[in-house]
């Protein structure tokens, strides 16, 4: 588990499983907020950055984790986790291709699911905030500081996407249709010179004028090397 105390979000309508949900993962020590459909996700949607892990049952009586999760890719790199009864292969892959750290069929044993929290959680609480030549980003917040000047600014979700992409993948280099595809995905069609824009904004943002830290590989793409 992770040595500070996360923020959930769990969406589940089923009352009697959400309220066992909360309470055990709360005596896990996580801060939980928990709703019921999709129309109250969204009431809160100013907070989803807030959150280190989103924990979504796919079939809702409003609608679907699946379209919620679409939704909180557009505007942050929260992790999220699937729970359905829906278990059929393609299902399980569409959950994948949407992004899912995880997806776990019900029923379900709860420390299954406890330890499938604690290992995403672990997995990304390394990417919360990398700090490089007195350049610190913050990817729960979306902002860059600049400890020399101590000025401070936004990042753009895209950009974000595409760091958090290739430090994932590291230190295997990526080529431009795979970042396109993780990061814009199939439905979207922008020009691979979309991407080179991106890298060269984020090496300005962790001054990185000379390309060493991401590197371009010849022939291949890009690769994050630190």
């Amino acid at each position: 588990m992770v040595d500070e105390k996360s923020q959930i979000l769990l969406v589940e309508d089923d009352r009697v499983l959400g309220k066992n949900l909360k309470e055990r993962l709360e005596k896990e020590n996580y801060f939980i907020d928990w709703v019921t459909t999709q129309r109250e996700c969204e009431f809160i949607k100013s907070k989803w950055s807030n959150y280190d892990l989103i924990i979504f049952d796919v079939t809702l009586p409003d609608g679907s984790g699946f379209e919620l999760a679409k939704l909180i890719k557009k505007i942050t790199t929260v992790p999220f986790i699937f729970m359905t009864a829906l278990s059929e292969p393609e299902n399980r892959l569409y959950g994948y291709e949407l992004g899912a750290e995880e997806f776990i069929p019900k029923p379900f044993h709860l420390k299954e699911l406890l330890l499938r929290v604690s290992h995403v959680l672990s997995n990304h609480a390394k990417e919360k905030i990398i700090s490089i030549n007195n350049r610190i980003i913050d990817f729960k917040s979306m902002k860059l500081r600049d400890e020399t000047e101590g000025t401070e600014q936004l990042i753009p979700l895209r950009d974000l996407k595409v760091l958090k992409f290739l430090i994932d993948s590291s230190p295997k280099a990526v080529n431009r249709d795979e970042i396109l595809n993780n990061v814009w995905g199939e439905d979207e069609y922008p020009s691979p010179r979309s991407i080179d824009n991106a890298i060269v904004r984020l090496r300005q943002y962790i001054k990185d004028e000379k390309g060493e830290i991401i590197k371009s590989v010849r022939g291949v793409g890009y690769q994050w090397n630190l």
